[in-house]
């Protein structure tokens, strides 16, 4: 028998795979506890050996740009790929997404409510928990891998033109924008659903004039690039409220607000506030969710199921239907609210990977991608309405430019003990540093180390058992989007 580690044979055996993939794909293998069945709304790599090739090629040519924490804040380059391209994102009206926490979750639903209506949608969010091919969508689902590599192909030599004619080349997220746009109208599509990589005025997506702005709630986070108070960061994120524009606000800080305001006044746009054109009447934890009688601009909607937990992604499903409303004239235009069975149908089938998302059961694991206090808080708080976990084990790694003890102590008083790791991207916050900050939060005797992801969460599953298998024991995954991502193929989910 053989004194070498599993991990290990199968990591050296991956010898033509990426190292960090290698790491992810044997832990799969070796942690002791499977999880259910893939999710379809996150792909697993191509089945297909020589897609699965071109796919790695073209994410190895992305990674050689600028990654999406280095940035040049301008929209130049992009809006001379849009000038080469013939100018796609206009091929279609739009609906522009920013704020702090909540616009992907935000996105599905209104994509959901689009798509219910007979729309053929494009959807456009940041950043992926698995694969790249999920920031592009069409109608509902990731393109496929040869889909996204034949996009990339067919605009690589109109990026390699701008790259040579600016004083910097492309980033990696501007060059995913740039296919985005041209594959939303190559579908082409009726409508497309934009969330904002960072902030507004200046991000790259921002080269559309969306007919429909939303802004879900804003926090800090960012600070370094955006500003240091909730004022100056809507400074920034503002910039996407184009002149006639309807403008959808989630409930916001009052200076936050008070910039919105202001720069809707500028351009003329109409303005709906949630709390006051619209918001929530009425929510019920119910079994699997929740459910929601929403008031929108024409009217109110009763009856319908979340399949999501949390009272912020209530508020987000407030959000959606006031901007699909928007988006149709309602209370404008039109004086009748949207088909309320519609909705219905549209809300209930809407899914967020890596939102509250349950991967595995006895004990349970929760994976939850809020990486900054104000979503951890959110968080904190929907875990404790929407289970009745007797001992929660966190388990936490976060990325190095995070307010890292903002996170810890939302959940601190919900972690009976937390496992502080890190993932395998560059950006992780090392183990050990994010260690002496739980240590200051939680204690000492309440904190454990393992820097292998794999390690901290067969550490954390065997905490949460330890009072046996029908404690009511549970596993919380959280910190960063790379981190649950991780996770997620750890535990067999793609």
């Amino acid at each position: 028998m053989s004194d070498t580690d599993p991990f290990d044979e199968i990591i050296d055996a991956e010898t033509d795979r990426d190292p960090d993939l290698a790491v992810i794909e044997a832990g799969s293998r070796t942690l002791r506890t499977q999880g259910g069945a893939p999710s379809a709304d996150v792909p697993a790599r191509p089945q297909d050996p020589e897609i699965d090739q071109a796919l790695r090629a073209v994410e190895a040519e992305l990674a050689t740009r600028w990654g999406e924490t280095k940035l040049e804040p301008s929209v130049s380059r992009i809006a001379a790929l849009m000038d080469v391209l013939g100018e796609p994102q206009r091929a279609y009206p739009s609906i522009h997404i920013t704020g702090t926490n909540g616009k992907t979750s935000t996105a599905r639903m209104i994509e959901a409510l689009l798509g219910a209506f007979d729309l053929r949608t494009g959807r456009y969010t940041s950043p992926h928990v698995q694969s790249v091919t999920e920031r592009i969508s069409l109608d509902g689902s990731p393109i496929s891998a040869e889909r996204f590599v034949e996009t990339y192909e067919d605009i690589k030599a109109y990026v390699e033109m701008v790259d040579a004619q600016q004083e910097f080349r492309l980033s990696f997220f501007e060059v995913l924008t740039g296919m985005a746009y041209a594959a939303f109208a190559d579908a082409p599509v009726d409508v497309a659903v934009v969330e904002v990589g960072m902030g507004g005025t200046w991000d790259a997506t921002n080269v559309i004039d969306a007919d429909v702005a939303v802004v879900t709630p804003i926090d800090l986070d960012h600070t370094d690039r955006l500003g240091e108070t909730p004022g100056e960061i809507a400074g920034e994120k503002g910039g996407v409220i184009k002149q006639d524009a309807t403008v959808i606000l989630a409930q916001q800080p009052v200076d936050a607000a008070q910039v919105l305001l202001k720069k809707a006044v500028e351009v003329d746009a109409t303005v709906a506030r949630e709390g006051l054109e619209f918001g929530v009447a009425a929510r019920q934890v119910a079994v699997g969710g929740q459910m929601l009688t929403l008031r929108g601009l024409g009217g109110e909607y009763e009856d319908v199921f979340l399949p999501l937990h949390g009272g912020y992604q209530a508020h987000n499903a407030a959000v959606a239907l006031a901007a699909v409303e928007a988006f149709f004239g309602v209370g404008t235009q039109r004086p009748e609210p949207l088909d309320i069975d519609t909705v219905r149908k549209a809300f209930a089938a809407v899914t967020s990977p890596g939102r509250l998302e349950i991967v595995r059961r006895s004990p349970t694991v929760v994976l939850d991608a809020a990486h900054n206090p104000a979503g951890a808080r959110a968080t904190a708080e929907a875990v404790g309405e929407a289970f009745d976990f007797s001992r929660l084990i966190g388990v936490v790694g976060a990325s190095a430019d995070k307010n890292a003890r903002g996170i810890l102590e939302a959940f601190e008083p919900i972690f009976a003990e937390v496992v502080v790791t890190q993932n395998s991207s560059h950006r992780a916050m090392d183990a050990d540093e994010l260690a002496a900050v739980a240590v200051e939060v939680f204690g000492d005797d309440r904190v454990q180390v393992e820097p292998r992801l794999d390690d901290a969460l067969e550490a954390a599953i065997t905490l949460a058992e330890e009072d046996g298998e029908f404690s009511g024991g549970a596993v919380l995954v959280t910190g960063s989007v790379i981190t649950v991502g991780e996770t997620r193929l750890l535990l067999g989910r793609g």
